[in-house]
């Protein structure tokens, strides 16, 4: 197995929630550390830690890095061309979607040199975070010279700290003008064809081939600006989050429910985002020209992708039932598994049944490298099966409570801000069955951590997966 030990020390689904005793566990006491007596953990033990290396080459097997992770959209301020700010915006500037605005978030745009700061005093040696492209773009065909001179400013701030880049295309947002939430909640149709301001979305027959391309020409816009100091990218984050929450469940910006009303527009989406993968591997490396690392090759084009250690439940507690184990299985093909056979392989499985019957020769690309991003043991179960095709319910609240949704097996793991458990050694076994599945794909884990603000709780967070790594 080739696996690139990256831990990524910081949540960013919801670090920036409240902090004390709501998001700390039972174990948490006052919500502080201040004042509590901990066990004597014996001398500290020196560790010889491998150096940075290459993501993807040889050359980088057995490599070791200690990095962070974010996105544009959840820590700029100044950012309300993108989709998120209209989402979560209160009414009438927005929709009011999610608890809170995404407003100015954690001024990540204003300090973001400030920040490079307290990287290095973490003793970080990579950063992958996103360039927003509503901000660099925010209307079709305008980019913004001063949006791309603020990140070339941040990229040479990072390096000069022997920070290595590593940059995502595309995190969860997008410019408006590809697929407004406030149209799609209006009710609004795109019968007289996409315009400038309005492509009608990654599903739509003819505006989603002109995101395509639009998306694939900003890829080359950031690696011809920024190739001379970055050969690490990866082209979605999360894409099977991303189409589920945004095209399949509505809770993400557009808010379109496909899934649920229209299974076979929803797959054409997700057609379409393998599309996209595809064109933004071919536009970065041809527009990256430069090794920036040494390591032979100017562009190691990957993905991220969200890992879950789905397991069987009935009723909400664990369960042995034949049709709940099958459910468990095939939530894992289809979560891990799919879109990656799709890339490889160049082909489609459309039915879900875990046997692809649509070539698309055109699709197939290598794949250098794989993120995966770990956080929490989840329940699937196949009564009820909310799911049409796919027979099946899982846990991702408040879809699955009561059914698929399970207690923790240690309370002491509960992550209150996420509703989730966070269960290390599932770690471990979806790197062992990756590299089961794919012996010669190098694996990154990009994301791992806990929604927390109690530092003892982050610190065995990083222990603990450090230990299945």
């Amino acid at each position: 197995m080739r696996t690139l030990a990256v831990l990524i020390s910081l949540c960013l689904l919801a670090c920036d929630g409240p902090g004390g005793s709501d998001d700390a566990g039972i174990d948490a006491g006052p919500g502080t550390d201040s004042g509590r007596e901990l066990p004597d953990a014996g001398p500290v033990v020196p560790i010889e830690w491998a150096p940075i290396g290459s993501i993807a080459e040889d050359s980088g097997e057995g490599s070791f890095r200690f990095g962070a992770a974010s996105a544009a959209t959840q820590i700029e301020d100044m950012n309300p061309d993108v989709d998120w700010f209209v989402w979560t915006q209160p009414p009438p500037e927005g929709l009011g979607e999610g608890t809170d605005p995404i407003g100015d978030a954690v001024r990540g745009f204003s300090l973001a040199i400030e920040d490079i700061a307290l990287m290095e005093e973490m003793n970080l040696d990579s950063y992958r975070f996103s360039v927003e492209w509503a901000r660099v773009e925010p209307r079709r065909g305008e980019v913004s010279e001063a949006a791309l001179a603020h990140y070339d400013a941040f990229i040479d701030a990072l390096v000069a700290r022997n920070i290595r880049p590593m940059i995502t295309v595309h995190h969860f947002s997008n410019p408006l003008w590809v697929d407004d939430p406030r149209r799609v909640a209006a009710g609004e149709t795109c019968g007289a064809g996409p315009t400038d301001e309005w492509l009608c979305g990654w599903g739509d027959p003819t505006g989603a081939p002109l995101i395509i391309d639009e998306i694939a020409e900003h890829a080359c816009t950031l690696a011809t600006r920024y190739g001379d100091r970055v050969d690490e990218w990866a082209t979605f984050n999360e894409p099977v989050n991303y189409l589920f929450a945004s095209y399949g469940a509505g809770v993400f910006p557009p808010g379109r429910s496909l899934a649920f009303s229209g299974l076979d527009a929803f797959l054409e989406v997700v057609r379409n985002i393998i599309r996209a993968h595809a064109a933004m591997v071919d536009a970065i490396e041809r527009c990256d020209t430069v090794d920036a690392d040494v390591d032979g090759n100017p562009a190691s084009v990957g993905l991220t992708l969200s890992v879950v250690d789905w397991v069987p439940a009935r009723s909400g507690a664990p369960s042995v039932i034949a049709a709940d184990v099958e459910a468990a299985l095939r939530m894992r093909y289809l979560y891990h598994f799919l879109l990656v056979d799709s890339i490889r392989d160049g082909t489609f499985d459309a039915d879900l049944d875990g046997e692809a019957e649509e070539p698309h020769p055109e699709w197939r690309r290598d794949l250098p490298w794989l993120g995966v991003q770990y956080y929490s043991r989840m329940g699937v179960t196949a009564r009820p099966a909310l799911l049409p095709v796919i027979n099946l319910t899982p846990c991702f609240p408040p879809l699955g409570v009561g059914s698929a949704c399970l207690d923790p097996a240690d309370p002491t793991h509960w992550v209150p801000e996420m509703r989730y458990e966070y269960y290390e050694p599932g770690l471990s076994t979806i790197l062992m069955e990756y590299s089961g599945r794919y012996p010669a794909l190098p694996l990154t884990v990009t994301e791992a951590g806990i929604a927390t603000n109690v530092g003892r709780r982050r610190a065995e967070n990083v222990v603990r997966t450090l230990e299945q790594i």
